[in-house]
Order: C-alpha cells, then structure tokens, then sequence
C-alpha cells in the first residue's frame, strides 16, 4: 500500500457508492412521475370522464399547459390536464437530475475530464429543451 493511499481519508464517494445513488435517483424519479400522472388521470377522469368527445372538428389547442409556469399554476388550481403534464416534467427531470448528481460527483472526486463532458451533455439538454426554436 502507498503512502498517499494510507494518508489519505476514505473517500464516501466511490464509483459504487454513485452508481446505486444514481439507481434510486432514477426509479425514484420514474416512480414519482408516474404516480403524479396517475392522480392527475383519476383527477381528470373525475371531472371529464362523462364527457363524450367530439373527433368531428379540430381544435387547435392555445392551452397554458404549453408552459412550464402554465402546467405549474393549472398543477395548483388542481387541474388534471396540467397535473398529467407535471408528471411528464417530472419525467423529464428525471435524466437531468442524474446529469446534474453526476457532475457533483466527478467533481468531489476530482475527476475534471468527466465534470467537463458531463456539463458538456448538461449544455447540450439545456439546449434541447430552452435554447431551440419552437
């Protein structure tokens, strides 16, 4: 054994040790967002489940659910729709949330090429879902 390796604490983030923290990152991630949209299904179906639908005419939706601050408000007015779509944000979330732990990660471990391409893969997510064009 080394002398760095004695002198050295023992480190709580082992490679191990992040990859089951990422596992219950993931399926707790994937476990909350399809519980949310069950509840906003069974709020929705509450409310609109006599509803018969009409597939004769389009309607263009202009709904406030195409915003995250819209899908946030119809979430606190109770909104089944805007409940459904939080669970997909959530769902969304999700992969990102990993991106994001494992770039701490690398950090704390002082491993700075995968900090770079982790943020580099975090840039490239942020861009997809704020910086392109509708």
């Amino acid at each position: 054994m080394s002398s760095t390796a004695r002198n050295s604490p023992p480190s709580s983030w082992n490679d191990q040790r992040i990859e089951l923290i990422i596992g219950h990152l993931l399926r707790f991630g994937v476990l909350l967002s399809a519980s949310v949209v069950i509840l906003g299904g069974l709020v929705y179906l509450a409310r609109h489940g006599q509803t018969t639908a009409n597939y004769r005419v389009f309607h263009g939706d202009q709904s406030p659910l195409r915003t995250i601050a819209g899908i946030l408000r119809g979430t606190m007015q109770l909104s089944g729709r805007a409940i459904i779509q939080f669970g997909l944000l959530l769902l969304i979330a999700t992969p990102i949330a990993r991106v994001v732990f494992s770039a701490v990660a690398f950090l704390r471990e002082r491993d700075y090429l995968y900090v770079a391409f982790t943020l580099a893969v975090l840039a490239v997510l942020a861009y997809s879902l704020f910086g392109s064009p509708h």
